[in-house]
């Protein structure tokens, strides 16, 4: 019998905007373990939290296989292993996306540069 906190695999697709191919998929990778019953998946209040944490790592940029270990972490070791692993990678990211920030605002820079120059270039030749 389902428990009534319990979401279905459609509902769990709708909740957090993602197919029914990648949520079959972070089951096969063994990121999420829905509960089944016959050939439904049911999800509980532990997948639902998972997914957040999953979606929110991709949003950051981390790959599915660090997130998969950092959620391991906390089943094998607790949460404050889980807390010092994660600001370590956090910290990571934080450099990672620092750099590219730079990169993309020197990509900027160039281009609104190039562009002036044309548009002087195309002004002066009237």
């Amino acid at each position: 019998m389902p428990d009534e906190r319990e979401i279905s695999f459609k509902d769990m697709c709708a909740r957090f905007d993602v197919t029914p191919r990648t949520l079959r998929y972070y089951e096969y990778i063994e990121l999420i373990s829905p509960r089944r019953e016959g050939r439904s998946r049911l999800y509980g209040a532990r997948e639902v939290a998972r997914m957040t944490l999953i979606l929110r790592g991709r949003r950051f940029g981390f790959s599915l296989e660090e997130i998969r270990q950092w959620l391991l972490i906390y089943e094998q070791k607790g949460s404050r292993e889980q807390h010092e692993v994660w600001l370590a990678l956090a910290d990571r990211q934080l450099k990672l996306l620092d750099e590219q920030i730079a990169e993309l605002q020197n990509a900027r820079d160039d281009l609104k540069s190039l562009r002036d120059k044309t548009s002087d270039q195309v002004d002066g030749a009237d």
